[in-house]
């Protein structure tokens, strides 16, 4: 985000995403449809609906500007909290779903459910922590990555060539951090749900989260901050296709689909896994490395796997799809500001952090945070305190690299 002077008035405003100013850009909702049309019919039933269920992903996150990196940083920039109360309303909705699904044990086809649960040790706690710094320098968190780069953004296109590389990074440095010197101390994973049961962890989980929601309604009323960032748009009907979504309403559309992507795959939204393998794939192929020797890949040759074969990519390349029809619809494909080097470097730096971190916690602020509390693990309110931290520390470097923070006297943060 950057400031802007209007006369005495400052006003944050958002290069990334504009706001909504021209028509729909109906070439490219076209071809977006007939891609996914495409990929669907060339797909098996499960992963046509994972596909889809990542199109709605992709239209919901890029309509709402649903984000994780603002969030945070507009929370400890200037208290303002409500889009961390939307976060606990997903987390809330998402966790009572998983609950119902976990107790009817079984998905699509009769597979198996689990959820996502990780140790806590040296890993998590630094993963965590710089991805907190790199979403802050990056403009961007896992997904705010994907669907930035869905809506044709530059920054977030360097972002996510960024994260890949990082994560690669990660997979060929893994098993310092989960076997070698760097997993000295480390927690076995920790279930809430094991311990005091399915319904006695959804019962914590909810109060956690109302707690943390009722405490960001006690630091807005506190500290005044200015309102968040929303752009303009169409009313009435045609804000569902082209305006801007509120954000607990987006809140209540991840959650019904990250529990339909559980349904559907076994496993919850998630995110890293297919970047890493796509990021591998390419080293692989380019020669610069044998990922087969790595311990991520368990002697397995990435190039081997299908770039589709997982949930994730699946998932990932919907978000694309998804982004770019909401943007198109929108008329904003594409709309860069001006950039500079400064920006751009610091999209580098907070990918490569992103990557690394996200591969060291065992997944993102998808896999790791969302999945993981709404999985009743411990490891992701972890990653969430951690995560926190970072931002704090990310948020100091920000103007480094020419990047602004939200401050109380600017009319929108």
């Amino acid at each position: 985000m950057s400031l802007s002077r209007k006369g005495s008035q400052k006003r944050l405003v958002t290069p990334v995403l504009p706001q909504q100013t021209t028509r729909p850009q109906y070439g490219l909702l076209g071809l977006g449809l007939l891609g996914a049309a495409w990929l669907y019919v060339h797909l098996s039933t499960a992963q046509g609906l994972l596909l889809l269920l990542g199109v709605g992903l992709g239209f919901t996150l890029f309509h709402a500007r649903f984000g994780f990196s603002s969030a945070f940083r507009q929370l400890l920039s200037v208290g303002q909290g409500r889009a961390l109360q939307a976060h606990m309303l997903l987390l809330a909705v998402t966790a009572t779903l998983f609950a119902l699904l976990f107790t009817l044990g079984q998905g699509l086809g009769g597979q198996p459910l689990a959820g996502y649960l990780a140790p806590i040790g040296p890993g998590l706690l630094l993963g965590a922590f710089l991805f907190g710094v790199g979403m802050q320098l990056a403009g961007g968190c896992a997904s705010g990555t994907l669907y930035a780069t869905g809506g044709g953004s530059l920054v977030g296109l360097v972002a996510l060539l960024s994260f890949m590389g990082g994560s690669v990074l990660g997979a060929w440095n893994l098993e310092f951090w989960t076997s070698g010197p760097g997993a000295v101390g480390s927690l076995p994973p920790i279930s809430l749900a094991e311990r005091l049961g399915l319904w006695g962890a959804l019962a914590l989980t909810l109060a956690l989260v109302g707690g943390l929601a009722l405490l960001a309604e006690w630091v807005i009323r506190k500290r005044q901050p200015p309102p968040p960032f929303q752009p303009r748009g169409p009313q009435g009907w045609a804000r569902v296709l082209r305006g801007t979504w509120p954000l607990w309403v987006a809140a209540l559309v991840l959650a019904l689909l990250n529990a339909a992507v559980l349904y559907v795959s076994g496993r919850p939204w998630g995110v890293t896994y297919s970047l890493t393998l796509w990021g591998s794939q390419a080293v692989e192929a380019l020669g610069l490395a044998q990922p087969v020797f790595w311990g991520f890949w368990n002697g397995q040759s990435p190039l081997g796997l299908s770039p589709l074969g997982h949930p994730t990519a699946l998932t990932n390349l919907g978000i694309l799809l998804g982004a770019l029809l909401s943007a198109a619809a929108a008329g904003v494909f594409g709309k860069n500001p001006r950039l500079g080097w400064k920006t751009l470097l610091a999209a580098v730096v907070g990918g490569l952090l992103m990557g690394y971190g996200a591969r060291l916690a065992y997944g993102c602020n998808i896999g790791a945070y969302i999945g993981g509390v709404a999985s009743f693990s411990l490891h992701g309110w972890v990653w969430l305190v951690m995560a926190l931290l970072g931002t704090g520390a990310g948020l100091r470097l920000r103007p480094w690299f020419g990047l602004s923070n939200p401050r109380p006297t600017d009319s929108v943060c």
